[in-house]
């Protein structure tokens, strides 16, 4: 028998404490009637959601002691969902307690029914929470542990990346800056034969054309001024294992034609040499730059890009990923929680829309630096839109047509819920409240791959 959940009611008045008990039979009740009993049992239990009445003593007709009952769970345990029970009067203190950071709330007189829904549906939002968590922090040995996606779009590149690892072909990644083409290129490295020698990354972009032949290629001593002693360059250091050239894009041609000789032969000379070096390395590049405009205009040879591109992995942006952009923040809420000896803070609902709904130009780069920030200027228990500096953005406009509204909304809650539970076409239907053959037919009618 499956151990049942357990919910926290704190409750003052033994008639609505008896109600509630009854009403959530499905729940293993836990019952407190003051602050020092609610925390004591919040230690105890660690329960996922809690009801909090707002009047408790010793300020039963206010709301003083629900608020401050209320920023203690939160100190204490940042990820509990907290629905706060009050009455029509108290609804400024109601809309107060969710800017606190409470989960939701609930105006008396209580049906059991209502507000079993709103308990179910936290713990479901609960649930899938933690799932995500799972997701980002499982290692599993996987160096594509690195990665942070949920998406189809990056599941697909994942098992890309799972295939052509093992081989030696050259690989090109392309994607805009911020995507993540290193954490990618180290998965080739660390998932191929190679994975027991270097890995060299040397960024195209970031060294002076007259400095970066011999910082590839490598020279003798004597080669030019300065050369004081024989230096192997990055491609002979990385011999045996993985070299990964970011922003090849930004190569100038005169090393153009000496990479593509090293790509067919296999063979350099350090700058100043004579003597050809056979190398055996797996190269690896990236660029943001749109490699096929540069072969028309000149500034990139054709015959290197052929050779580059054996294989092709394109890195969507995240904006195109599905889901990915608030796993993403959650993430990296609770990688910089821990690096500055914060307690993680939860996202307010206007952070979520707003996260959801930015175009992040940035992608992933952009994602990081903007939590980070907001961690590190934050005083209180949850992330605002406006602390992500992302309080000016405008939801996505929808049609007008209501056909086409309904079928991009049921194909987006159908998408999501497959992807929450890998796909399992029975979970994914009790998820979103129907049955498994009304679910085919959505899947058929929205012509979603479920495989």
């Amino acid at each position: 028998m499956a151990k049942k959940e357990t919910l926290l009611v704190v409750e003052d008045d033994q008639g609505i404490q008896s109600q509630l008990k009854w009403s959530f039979d499905g729940y293993d009740v836990v019952i407190a009637g003051d602050r020092d009993e609610a925390l004591t049992q919040l230690r105890r239990y660690e329960p996922k959601v809690v009801t909090l009445d707002m009047g408790l003593p010793p300020d039963p007709g206010g709301t003083s002691e629900g608020l401050a009952i209320l920023e203690q769970i939160l100190e204490l345990s940042p990820n509990t969902k907290v629905i706060v029970v009050t009455g029509n009067d108290d609804r400024e203190a109601a809309v107060k307690a969710i800017g606190m950071g409470a989960y939701d709330f609930y105006l008396k007189p209580i049906d059991a029914d209502i507000l079993g829904l709103i308990v179910n549906r936290a713990y479901r939002v609960r649930e899938l929470e933690d799932e995500n968590k799972r997701l980002a922090n499982s290692k599993g040995g996987s160096p594509l542990s690195g990665l942070i996606a949920s998406s189809p779009q990056m599941l697909k590149i994942c098992r890309t990346v799972e295939k052509v690892a093992p081989t030696n072909a050259t690989t090109l990644l392309l994607g805009e800056s911020g995507t993540g083409k290193e954490v990618l290129a180290r998965a080739l490295h660390e998932l191929s034969p190679r994975a027991s020698n270097r890995f060299v990354a040397i960024n195209c972009a970031a060294i002076p054309d007259n400095l970066l032949e011999s910082e590839l290629f490598g020279y003798e001593k004597g080669a030019f001024t300065g050369a004081n002693k024989q230096t192997l360059g990055k491609i002979e250091v990385a011999n045996e294992g993985t070299l990964f050239l970011d922003e090849i894009g930004d190569l100038p041609m005169a090393l153009q034609a000496k990479l593509l000789r090293f790509l067919q032969e296999r063979v350099i000379e350090r700058v100043g040499g004579r003597q050809e070096i056979p190398v055996d390395v797996r190269i690896v590049c990236a660029t943001h730059r749109g490699l096929p405009n540069m072969i028309k205009d000149g500034s990139f040879r054709e015959d290197l890009y052929y050779r580059l591109s054996e294989i092709t992995v394109q890195i969507p942006a995240v904006r195109e990923r599905e889901g990915d952009a608030v796993l993403l923040a959650r993430t990296f809420l609770e990688k910089f929680s821990q690096e500055q000896g914060k307690k993680t803070p939860s996202l307010s609902k206007d952070a979520l829309l707003a996260i959801e709904n930015y175009q992040w130009p940035g992608n992933v780069r952009e994602m990081e630096n903007r939590v980070k920030r907001a961690i590190i200027m934050l005083e209180g228990n949850q992330i605002t839109a406006e602390d992500l500096e992302l309080e000016d953005v405008e939801e996505n406009a929808l049609p007008f047509n209501l056909r086409e509204v309904r079928e991009e909304a049921e194909r987006k809650a159908v998408l999501r819920a497959l992807h929450h539970v890998s796909s399992n076409i029975a979970q994914a239907a009790e998820l979103l409240g129907v049955s498994r053959p009304t679910l085919y037919d959505l899947v058929k009618k929205l012509n979603i791959d479920v495989s």
